[in-house]
């Protein structure tokens, strides 16, 4: 028998959360994650000196929300901010304002610091690949090792990698639906588009989706931009994400009118970004496995992927017996080895 009651297996903000009320509900929950640093598709990579937004473009928290409060606290610890409740929309009749929306909010140090910062003081192991999750009558083995329950934070088709054929838990999943995106980063040395663009709904376009200006979204400024490229183009460079630069770059310069060629890019694939439709159920926990994440709750968000997740460690806690506000075992984000930056 391990020391950890729990495996959440992934260490992005869903399987963060689920671990977080777990542990505090006094339930011994370890976090294992395949890659190198926490965060999952809210991922930020260091690029010319600065880190670089490249999955999730913001966050939005639905007022009176518990996720409402944990965004508010990180504000008033200086990791979060407002950033804009309006973004230009880009159609057949060209650029034009959208009406006022949301509240979105960014990251100074970037969105995976949010993830980092809800991690802190959990056992989260990095580098910690999982290949095979076995259901048995009273337990579940990961990679052979005995838990009293497993917990797979990640997109349907991965989990369902993971479970045998039979499991009661895989018949709730789609190994089908998600669609992928690749994520553009052009640097420029000077800004070379309108300040207060923000960022753009991009309307009818093979090859662009949504575009954000990454410095005004981190508040330094910088002259880069972050491009999401449709479905369709994604699946056609998913082995290739640098060819979708050229044909992203024209589309952008063209958008926003802009002379220059970039100065530097680089092109990150999602091989599951976003689901279609998401679950309309905030989680699944069949037996010892539960499944959490922006796939579930009705709406792919990062606030949908958060409450997924806590709603989730929280029924698990309950079901193994454990009150909320227990005393757990305080653990660590242990490095990958080597440590290196890089994303999940």
């Amino acid at each position: 028998m391990t020391d950890a009651g729990v495996l959440v297996v992934g260490a992005g903000i869903s399987g963060v959360a689920c671990a977080g009320a777990l542990h505090a509900a006094g339930v011994p929950v370890r976090v294992l994650e395949r890659g190198r640093v926490p965060g999952g598709r809210m991922a930020s990579r260091r690029l010319h000196d600065r880190y670089v937004d490249l999955g999730a473009s913001y966050l939005t928290a639905s007022e009176g929300s518990v996720f409402a409060e944990v965004v508010a606290a990180w504000h008033a610890r200086g990791l979060a901010q407002p950033w804009t409740r309006e973004f230009a929309v880009a159609d057949a009749d060209g650029l034009r304002p959208s009406k006022p929306g949301p509240q979105r909010w960014s990251a100074p140090g970037g969105l995976r610091s949010l993830v980092v910062d809800l991690a802190s003081g959990l056992d989260v192991r990095l580098g910690s690949p999982v290949a095979r999750v076995e259901p048995r009558a009273d337990a579940v083995l990961a990679d052979g090792e005995r838990y009293d329950a497993v917990v797979l934070a990640m997109p349907d088709p991965q989990a369902r990698r993971l479970l045998p054929p039979t499991a009661h838990a895989g018949e709730a999943l789609r190994p089908e639906g998600w669609e992928p995106a690749i994520a553009v980063v052009l640097g420029w040395a000077e800004r070379r588009w309108p300040a207060g663009l923000r960022g753009v709904f991009v309307n009818d376009s093979p090859v662009l989706s949504f575009l954000a200006d990454d410095g005004d979204r981190r508040g330094d400024g910088a002259a880069v931009l972050v491009a999401h490229t449709t479905a369709e183009l994604a699946r056609q460079h998913l082995e290739n994400p640098d060819a979708a630069t050229p044909p992203v770059a024209d589309e952008v310069r063209a958008l926003l009118g802009i002379a220059e060629a970039p100065e530097w890019t680089f092109a990150h694939r999602w091989s599951y970004a976003r689901p279609t439709p998401p679950h309309p159920e905030p989680y699944l926990l069949a037996g010892p496995i539960g499944v959490c994440g922006d796939g579930w709750g009705g709406a792919s968000s990062v606030g949908a992927a958060w409450t997924s997740g806590d709603a989730l460690g929280r029924d698990l806690a309950a079901r193994l017996g454990h009150a909320a506000g227990g005393t757990a075992r305080v653990g660590a984000v242990r490095p990958a080895s080597p440590a290196a930056d890089g994303v999940v």
